[in-house]
């Protein structure tokens, strides 16, 4: 690797998964060579690599001791990123080389043993959802950067050729970050199924429940975006309508389960949010847990 990184380095990318295969699309659209795209065997992982190096012009392989990229970019799962720096660790020679993981949850120290080689690691998380058939821009994605001083610098670089922005977390609030990030979107996807299910009870069958909630959903971010969590709040909370609270957890009954998720959101409402005749809904709200 070229000291002080002038250049943009060739890149092998580790996982060709959703978020694997979002990086290197990104990374090849703002000018990085994609070198190698690794599998971790012979096979439908291999099959996959090869899907995706012919997307960024890379080739596949499972033999690591051809990869000369100067990046290693992990992208898989939680559990698979210690074992795989352990693979990669004897297979590569890493001193002047940087590795990246892009765990939201865990920190640079999860490629340890790289580091003990000789590489300089760091976490690289973009806060962004990476799903089957889904493509997301990552130009204005909040990326969370932590590790070591000369992977740092290459990650904001990278993360500003993306289009994103990179700022630093601390290790120890890692773990926060992402429970934030799993709210915003992992929750927010299982409070829809949710709602899916409460549309089940007036009769509404999913698929036009859905159709049905998306312009309310828009609107709600656009408010949110625009005036933020008090300012995009409405409805019969804000309002301190207990008679119509209390008929939502009459039918709720029907659902029980979502008749918690709604108990447990009200009263996050009455902690956060503007809600009027807090006292009142707070008692008829404990009533309704007996």
């Amino acid at each position: 690797m070229l000291r002080g990184m002038v250049r943009k380095p060739q890149v092998a990318i580790v996982g060709a998964g959703n978020l694997g295969t979002a990086i290197a699309l990104a990374l090849r659209e703002a000018g990085y060579a994609i070198e190698t795209v690794i599998a971790r065997s012979r096979g439908e992982s291999l099959r996959t690599a090869q899907r995706l190096a012919r997307l960024v012009g890379a080739r596949a392989s499972t033999d690591l001791s051809a990869v000369r990229a100067e990046l290693i970019w992990l992208c898989v799962p939680d559990a698979a990123i210690a074992r795989a720096a352990r693979s990669l660790a004897e297979k590569i020679e890493w001193k002047g080389r940087v590795a990246f993981h892009s765990s939201g949850a865990l920190t640079s120290d999860a490629l340890a043993v790289l580091r003990s080689r000789g590489a300089a690691v760091a976490s690289v998380h973009p806060l962004m959802t990476f799903v089957r058939g889904s493509q997301p821009s990552l130009a204005g994605v909040s990326f969370a950067v932590e590790g070591d001083a000369r992977a740092v610098r290459l990650g904001r670089r990278m993360v500003e050729d993306l289009g994103g922005h990179a700022y630093s977390i601390r290790k120890k609030d890692k773990a926060a970050y992402h429970a934030c990030g799993t709210f915003a979107s992992p929750l927010f996807t299982a409070l829809l199924a949710t709602t899916e299910q409460v549309a089940a009870l007036a009769g509404v069958n999913r698929k036009a429940a859905k159709e049905r909630m998306i312009p309310i959903l828009r609107q709600t971010l656009a408010n949110y975006a625009a005036f933020g969590a008090a300012g995009a709040f409405s409805g019969p909370l804000v309002r301190g309508d207990v008679d119509t609270v209390k008929e939502h957890l009459r039918v709720l009954r029907g659902s029980p389960a979502a008749r918690q998720v709604y108990s447990e959101l009200a009263r996050a409402a009455l902690r956060y949010l503007p809600v009027k005749h807090k006292n009142a809904l707070k008692r008829m709200l404990d009533r309704s847990r007996s």
